[in-house]
């Protein structure tokens, strides 16, 4: 049984990777509200990660962080406020529940970090500007502790097309906008949280053990392939 600790796993991918880890494993979840279950498995703190003082734990095999955002724009549109908000969610929250948990981490069995960015990154989509800058944030801190702690803690991220939870709502708010994404994709289809669930499930286990550094891309093919 590991010891899991989630970040934002109240709703949508972060809720999905929490349900099922319950069962088998300890969870604790950080976020500002609790998830809706309650299981002998679960401890949960509800704080803000950006402005709270992180709680003491003294076991930790694996950290999630999930706090994402989605602000479309175009450029002209967005102020350096957006820019700053976007960077502090997905990247500085990241940097200060890493720094305050690492010490506790690289004591764990199998120690990983699994962060989240996003497949704009690397496609390059228009009103994308402020959460690809961020993301690619993600993907450079990424890239640089995996090396940072390539003998203790294995650091990776997942980086998804859109994803059915409240935090894309708005994108796929009526069947035709649904059907719209649909089409846009290779593989017509776009991701479940339960599907990242799964990925986050094997990055973050002894199965992956050979494995850090990596950005895994969750795309139905929007990235790949161009047909």
């Amino acid at each position: 049984m590991k010891n899991i600790l989630i970040v934002g796993g109240s709703k949508g991918i972060g809720n999905a990777i929490l349900l099922q880890q319950l069962e088998n494993n300890r969870v604790i979840n950080i976020s500002r509200n609790a998830p809706e279950v309650s299981h002998a498995n679960l401890t949960h703190y509800s704080l803000d990660v950006l402005k709270d003082e992180l709680p003491q734990i003294d076991n930790i095999d694996t950290l999630i962080y999930c706090p994402g955002s989605i602000n479309l724009k175009p450029i002209g549109s967005l102020s350096i406020d957006d820019f700053r908000n976007d960077f502090e969610i997905n990247v500085i929250g990241a940097v200060k529940t890493i720094q305050r948990y690492l010490p506790v981490l690289k004591k764990g069995t199998n120690p990983s970090i699994l962060l989240f960015s996003t497949v704009a990154v690397k496609l390059g989509m228009p009103f994308h500007a402020s959460i690809a800058t961020a993301k690619a944030g993600v993907e450079g801190l990424v890239k640089s502790l995996g090396a940072e702690l390539a003998s203790t803690v294995r650091v990776n991220a997942i980086a998804p097309t859109i994803t059915e939870t409240t935090l894309a709502a708005n994108i796929l708010r009526n069947d035709r906008m649904k059907e719209n994404m649909i089409e846009r994709h290779p593989m017509k289809s776009y991701l479940k949280p339960e599907e990242v669930a799964d990925m986050a499930a094997f990055i973050t286990s002894e199965k992956a053990k050979s494995i850090s550094g990596q950005i895994f891309e969750m795309d139905y093919g929007i990235v790949s392939f161009k047909i």
